[in-house]
């Protein structure tokens, strides 16, 4: 089973702080949504609304197009995965992943079977007799994950669940629970505030800011043609040039008036959108990429952020003749 969630211009306050904004927001069953944003942007309330854990102040919160309105988390389709497992350490993985199942009165044998093919699914086959504490922290990630998904919820919740683990593993984790969700088809709805593993594992990235929707599409989209300035900065890095008059500080461009966006990959010597003869201030290897800070000769005052290839010679001090691929032109 799994169904849709529909937020329908939802305000949430505190006193006199506003945590949510008026926000509204579709999401299909089956869909991988991502709620990303910076510390305190409303993302974790929101989750926490969708689950029950509190009520709106104004809007409603439709699962599968029933009204939330009272329901208590116990009683809603959903289950919550959070980023500290919360596992039974006396009982073992079996019985913490059956623990939901034995509450609903489900029989000692069905529910036994039932959370021996969740450890199955996650990648523990076999494991039911041990205790949490014989795991290391992401397999005791997949645990939680298992019992969550036990109850065959129609949409699980996860708050920042991959946040205490280590970046090899956290990555790791992604590709997995990506996978998971294709195989189960239930609705995710995942908070984060990592910008890769946002573009990692989501089919639509949801970005907030200051208790509202700043920007949402599939990843490719809102890193490539973001709407706003502040999607633009958070999605990465950019490259900000002012244009007035058709005129950069490096020059006339073929863009209206605005701020140029411009990705540090996307700056080249093949690049379209030239921009001339630039002095290379400092570089460093990242492995995948050479990071250079480099200033067009034209515009001293001018400093930009190029990631070039890893093969390619670069040279404190050194002359990169670079344009742009791709861009975008945004507003204030």
């Amino acid at each position: 089973m799994t169904a849709t969630v529909s937020i329908l211009d939802v305000s949430q306050r505190y006193g006199l702080a506003t945590a949510l904004d008026r926000v509204s927001l579709d999401i299909e069953a089956g869909e991988f949504v991502v709620l990303l944003g910076p510390s305190g942007c409303g993302k974790t309330t929101l989750l926490n609304l969708i689950g029950g854990f509190t009520e709106p102040t104004k809007g409603q919160i439709l699962i599968g197009d029933r009204d939330m309105a009272g329901v208590a988390p116990k009683d809603r389709p959903t289950t919550t995965v959070f980023q500290d497992y919360a596992l039974f350490p006396h009982m073992s993985l079996r019985d913490n992943v059956a623990f939901g199942l034995r509450m609903r009165g489900i029989d000692r044998a069905t529910r036994a079977a039932k959370a021996e093919a969740m450890l199955a699914l996650v990648g523990l086959e076999g494991r039911g007799d041990r205790r949490p504490h014989e795991l290391s922290g992401g397999q005791r990630q997949r645990v939680a994950l298992a019992r969550a998904l036990a109850v065959e919820p129609q949409v699980l919740l996860l708050d920042e669940p991959l946040g205490a683990l280590d970046l090899k593993l956290r990555r790791q984790m992604q590709d997995e629970l990506k996978a998971i969700q294709r195989r189960v088809g239930t609705t995710f709805v995942h908070v984060t505030h990592d910008q890769e593993e946002a573009m990692a594992i989501a089919d639509r990235i949801v970005l907030m800011n200051a208790g509202r929707i700043e920007d949402q599409g599939p990843p490719r989209e809102v890193y490539l043609h973001p709407k706003t300035l502040f999607t633009a900065g958070f999605m990465g890095e950019v490259n900000r040039i002012p244009v007035t008059g058709g005129r950069a500080p490096f020059g006339p461009v073929p863009v209206p008036d605005g701020t140029l966006c411009i990705r540090p990959e996307a700056l080249s010597a093949r690049g379209t959108l030239h921009i001339g003869l630039c002095k290379v201030e400092d570089a460093a290897f990242f492995g995948t990429h050479i990071r250079a800070h480099v200033t067009p000769l034209t515009a001293p005052d001018l400093r930009l952020v190029v990631h070039l290839p890893q093969s390619q010679t670069v040279e404190v001090g050194g002359v990169l003749d670079l344009g742009a691929e791709s861009h975008v032109v945004l507003q204030e």
